[in-house]
């Protein structure tokens, strides 16, 4: 089983994750963050990644610490569980509604590190969660991943919805992109032979 854990620790945040690629969707996630928590647990569901994740973190600062040091160390236990990459389908992309909304997400495990978000909040706060943390962890995750990552949503109104269809689209594109492709052999599906 392809799996890893991180811990990360500053004078911010306290974070340690766990992930396994080919789980089936179990999760434990406490960040402090009630909204952060429910996205990581349908991340984890919709990816059929079985992850742990504890972050205690300086909420009386604000949240931003604590949901981008956890983007970072879920990104690197990521690229951690994935190791080498042989084998793996690599690219994938998916387009993911959620009621009125519609969002696309594309993913390269390329080893060059790069976000494109276009997706706008109308709103500032979904319930105490700051909508603009929905790119700060995002940024984290790929940067810290080693994907490259385009995140569009095309339609959609209610804030909820529209940070759902992300992640739930980054969980469904991860997904099939870290699915083990029979005929690449083992593989590294790349001409340069590594990514």
């Amino acid at each position: 089983m392809r799996s890893a854990s991180i811990s990360r620790k500053t004078a911010e945040t306290d974070v340690s994750v766990s992930i396994g690629l080919d789980g089936t969707g179990q999760a434990r996630v406490a960040t402090g963050i009630g909204f952060l928590d429910h996205m990581l647990e349908l991340f984890a569901r919709h990816g059929l990644f079985d992850l742990e994740v504890k972050v205690d973190g300086d909420l009386h600062v604000d949240q931003h610490h604590s949901a981008e040091d956890c983007g970072i160390a879920l990104g690197q236990a990521f690229a951690k569980a994935l190791g080498d990459k042989r084998g793996i389908a690599r690219y994938a992309d998916v387009h993911l509604p959620m009621d009125e909304t519609l969002s696309r997400v594309c993913i390269d495990i390329s080893g060059r590190p790069f976000l494109v978000f276009r997706t706008a909040f109308r709103v500032e706060k979904i319930g105490q969660f700051d909508t603009e943390l929905v790119r700060e962890w995002f940024q984290a995750f790929a940067m810290n991943a080693g994907i490259t990552l385009h995140v569009e949503t095309f339609y959609g109104d209610n804030a909820h919805h529209i940070a759902e269809s992300c992640f739930k689209g980054l969980a469904r594109a991860l997904r099939k992109a870290v699915a083990l492709d029979p005929r690449e052999e083992g593989r590294v599906p790349s001409t340069k032979g590594s990514l």
